[in-house]
């Protein structure tokens, strides 16, 4: 079972199929899905897709967590996911989609610290990644506030893509005083399993 992760202003805990509905509707938004190919306009596919994703299991430590604000926890904010490279590996991705409401807040970033900080010291991964859509500004800067670096240009299907990592030794999971972004709010983050 994944672990659940309280931040300061929000809940991350595994995703459900009682978040079905909310995936969805966050999937048909074009603006949100604007940079990710995938069945979002057919929706038996898009049906299908989601629900093999809830019901697959992807590794152990590996998944999605959908996010909540813990002043509404009713309302759905989107998903973090760290699983198996285009769902098959044998890298580690991490990713994150969020409903237009949610964004510019910071959220992602709150919500995908505690999550690749559980890549490296629970799941025991070295490497994390993201491709990520050139275009896709947003997610890139969020990239670079959990400390992924830029490593290359590269093709995710037939689209181009900025390609991001982060390896376990770029951080000091040890120590408090870590200078990297994500050390401070390490210390805020509660694990609840």
């Amino acid at each position: 079972m994944l672990p659940s992760f309280e931040k300061n202003r929000l809940l991350v805990r595994p995703r459900t199929v009682a978040d079905f509905e909310a995936c969805l509707a966050m999937d048909r938004d074009p603006e949100v899905t604007r940079f990710i190919p995938g069945p979002w306009n057919n929706p038996p596919e898009h049906e299908a897709f989601l629900r093999k994703r809830i019901e697959t299991s992807l590794g152990e430590g590996l998944g999605y967590w959908s996010i909540f604000q813990k002043q509404q926890l009713d309302r759905f904010l989107g998903w973090i996911l760290l699983i198996p490279y285009d769902g098959i590996g044998p890298e580690i991705e991490i990713g994150w989609r969020l409903n237009r409401l949610a964004w510019g807040k910071g959220f992602a970033t709150e919500a995908a610290r505690p999550i690749l900080e559980h890549a490296f010291r629970t799941v025991g991964m070295s490497r994390v990644v993201a491709d990520i859509d050139p275009r896709n500004l947003p997610s890139i800067r969020v990239a670079k506030k959990i400390g992924m670096r830029f490593v290359g240009n590269g093709v995710h299907g037939k689209d181009p893509c900025k390609c991001y990592a982060i390896e376990k030794r770029d951080l000091d999971l040890s120590s408090p005083r870590t200078a990297t972004p994500y050390a401070a709010a390490r210390r805020r983050t509660r694990i609840h399993r």
